[in-house]
């Protein structure tokens, strides 16, 4: 399979690492900082120099926004958890093949405009010399569009489509996590969210919605348990396809409408006016 800078971002999106779709430690990112981290990273592999040392970007503030409406004060927040936040990357020695862990941060530094409100306020920006290459090289990779992230509210959201995104060429259609490999995977903070009942109604039903209701693809979250229908789930199996027809339909007739109460609306609690 080629090399991640070797692909170019299209309509199915950007050519995002999978070392860096399958990062844990990201439980304190949220949906937000997530999609910001996603157009921070395409913009960097859409620039032609993702694989230059010491490369540098910058953008315009405003694209950062999660709203038109709302200030850079967010943005700024969402920068600080991207720069706090430490994440271990799965990746393979090029040399010597050998699995290993990196941790990182996800960004260098940020360097922004001080009239952060201004129309021409900027943020430059920068990747860590050691996580930079293994992106940059990496070779497998799952396509993902970092505008279709920017509409999903929830970070669980976000972190399934990426999972699932990598894995949308493979000739399998299902695959089964451990329980904490899953919880790891979607940033899931450790020790919440630990009894079955929550993790189902918090984590995996908002992510298994919005992922069906945005995107081109289709999912099913199972869980396995391990005994009864009350004791401690051990297992998730992700099972996925690619929507056609009504169902492809709409999910980008709802990907156009407002983000407020898409939730309800994807639950099926608030009726469409009849025109």
């Amino acid at each position: 399979m080629s090399r991640t800078i070797a692909q170019k971002t299209n309509a199915l999106g950007f050519p995002k690492a999978g070392e860096l779709i399958e990062i844990t430690g990201a439980h304190e990112l949220e949906a937000m900082d997530r999609a910001a981290l996603n157009l921070l990273y395409q913009h960097a592999h859409s620039s032609g120099n993702l694989g230059e040392p010491g490369a540098e970007w910058e953008l315009p503030m405003h694209v950062l926004r999660p709203s038109k409406h709302q200030s850079n004060d967010r943005v700024r927040d969402s920068l600080d958890r991207l720069m706090r936040v430490i994440v271990n990357v799965p990746y393979k020695d090029m040399k010597t093949g050998e699995p290993r862990t990196i941790k990182t941060h996800l960004f260098e530094f940020f360097d922004l405009s001080n009239d952060e409100g201004g129309p021409r306020s900027t943020v430059r920006y920068g990747l860590p010399k050691k996580l930079q290459p293994i992106i940059a090289q990496s070779a497998h990779w799952g396509r993902i569009r970092a505008e279709l992230i920017c509409s999903m509210t929830s970070k669980y959201a976000v972190a399934l489509y990426e999972i699932v995104q990598l894995r949308a060429e493979m000739e399998r259609s299902v695959e089964t996590f451990s329980i904490d490999r899953f919880r790891d995977l979607l940033g899931v903070p450790p020790g919440r969210l630990t009894r079955g009942p929550d993790f189902v109604r918090r984590v995996l039903e908002p992510a298994e919605l919005e992922v069906n209701g945005l995107t081109d693809l289709g999912v099913k979250l199972e869980v396995r348990r391990e005994k009864g229908p009350r004791s401690a789930i051990v297992a998730v199996t992700v099972a996925w396809w690619k929507k056609e027809g009504d169902e492809f339909r709409e999910a980008l007739r709802e990907r156009q409408r407002p983000k407020f109460g898409r939730m309800a609306r994807l639950r099926g609690a608030v009726e469409e006016p009849v025109l």
